[in-house]
């Protein structure tokens, strides 16, 4: 569910939707049903699972730390130092990785 997660422009609804279907595979794994409404908290704790946003933002950070500690001369991190040239679109634009970081 998380491949490549590290790369990823994560935004609230992302993150939201991840939650949900992390949730309903906790609940399917532990054998409950909805109407026995048990807090989610207490489920990741049976199966020893973290949240996926903490998940998530630890993938992130530890790309971030990896891709610093490479050689100025990379690829990767020419690649995220690179500035676009030209203008944006019209409206809000899109939040960037590094943003997001």
């Amino acid at each position: 569910m998380l491949h490549g997660s590290e790369t990823w422009p994560v935004s609230k609804d992302n993150v939201v939707a991840l939650q949900r279907a992390e949730m309903r595979m906790v609940k399917w794994m532990c054998g409950v049903k909805l109407k026995d409404s048990l807090p989610s908290k207490e489920l990741r704790e049976r199966l020893g699972v973290d949240d996926i946003a903490y998940i998530l933002q630890q993938n992130s950070l530890s790309w971030y730390g990896h891709v610093l500690r490479k050689d100025d001369d990379d690829w990767v991190k020419k690649c995220m130092e690179y500035e676009v040239e030209g203008s944006r679109p019209r409206g809000r634009p899109k939040r960037t990785w590094q943003e997001v970081v």
